[in-house]
């Protein structure tokens, strides 16, 4: 069964440093939105349940999962 990414667990945050810098950073809060979407949409997508993605649709989407984490990554970094 397909499971969420922990995205404080991915980025060796606390929940409470990524609440503050969210709060801070209205950029940040629109990525961690749409990073928050991207995964949820994986997540269904790998379900068997699920109409089946093409391979390439399925890892496009992983792959702007991964841009947005990165990105998410450096605006924390800062």
């Amino acid at each position: 069964m397909p499971v969420s990414h922990d995205l404080y667990q991915d980025l060796q945050c606390d929940k409470d440093h990524i609440q503050q810098k969210r709060s801070e950073n209205p950029r940040l809060n629109s990525l961690l939105l749409k990073y928050s979407q991207l995964d949820a949409e994986v997540v269904d997508a790998e379900k068997p349940t699920s109409p089946a993605l093409s391979d390439t649709a399925l890892e496009t989407l992983k792959k702007k999962r991964l841009q947005v984490k990165d990105e998410i990554n450096e605006h924390l970094q800062k």
